[in-house]
């Protein structure tokens, strides 16, 4: 007889009135998870339904992505108790432990810069990995598709990253027709593990903190979709805007925005290895 089932039963036999089987089965899954304070758990369940209701004012189809890097797995649990699904990191390994820890039905998205050496890791390690956002190269695609085939895992979206700027030191891809080529790739039968969901820009500092109104960058990408749609008759999602940005990025068109400060406050420095 399971363990679980067991407890249960000897606990409802001595104490009928405490607790049914059913009842203490509920509560000992709901607790296996590392579980936040109730003030905390009241402060981001708040934080959350604030920036969502932000969001839904300018356009209720926008999916939110909670970006929880280098907060804690009870801090997702907080927010996984009110139901949110969809959560973003930055690092390959921290995405990897928290996947191991949390529940399974989560719908992870990596927000990070992702290395050659870590897409594979990432692909094989995080079984209910939903998107990876940051995808700049073919090789990359490939890498990922890959790996994936290997593990018998379920398709992963992905989105890639246009360096709308033009700035050095950001990642992206620059040029259109490489786009175009790694789009090849993944609508054909090559790719059986991988589905272009859409196009992902971070943009410029200056262009995020503007008060200008429009975002060049934000309008970059868009133009980008548009070309793109057309030649592979598709209609392809943005992934544009984060705190200080989301609500121009929806006004000009993103149907998805990564908003992690704004929920979950100010994050501590990363700890290097």
């Amino acid at each position: 007889m399971h363990t679980c089932t067991l407890l249960a039963r000897m606990i409802n036999k001595l104490s009928p009135q405490l607790l049914s089987p059913r009842t203490l089965l509920r509560t000992m899954s709901s607790t296996s998870y590392p579980q936040p304070t109730e003030a905390r758990k009241q402060e981001l369940i708040a934080n959350y339904n604030n920036t969502l209701a932000r969001v839904h004012s300018l356009n209720p189809k926008v999916q939110l992505i909670a970006v929880s890097k280098l907060k804690p797995s009870s801090d997702i649990m907080a927010l996984y108790s009110a139901g949110v699904r969809h959560f973003g990191e930055n690092y390959v390994q921290e995405l990897i432990g928290k996947a191991q820890e949390l529940p399974r039905d989560i719908q992870w998205h990596f927000i990070g810069g992702l290395q050659s050496g870590k897409a594979k890791d990432l692909s094989k390690h995080v079984e209910n990995l939903y998107a990876v956002e940051t995808v700049d190269s073919l090789k990359k695609c490939k890498q990922l598709n890959n790996t994936r085939e290997k593990v018998g895992g379920e398709v992963i979206n992905v989105y890639l990253q246009v360096n709308t700027s033009g700035e050095e030191q950001k990642s992206g891809f620059l040029k259109i027709e490489d786009i175009e080529s790694t789009i090849e790739y993944l609508i054909s039968d090559e790719s059986k593990k991988l589905n272009v969901l859409g196009l992902m820009t971070i943009g410029s500092f200056d262009e995020s903190v503007s008060a200008d109104g429009e975002n060049k960058d934000f309008k970059k990408l868009m133009e980008t979709k548009q070309i793109l749609d057309k030649k592979f008759n598709l209609d392809l999602e943005l992934s544009m805007g984060m705190s200080n940005d989301f609500e121009q990025a929806i006004k000009q068109g993103s149907t998805s925005v990564r908003v992690g400060t704004t929920i979950f406050g100010a994050r501590p420095p990363r700890q290097q290895a």
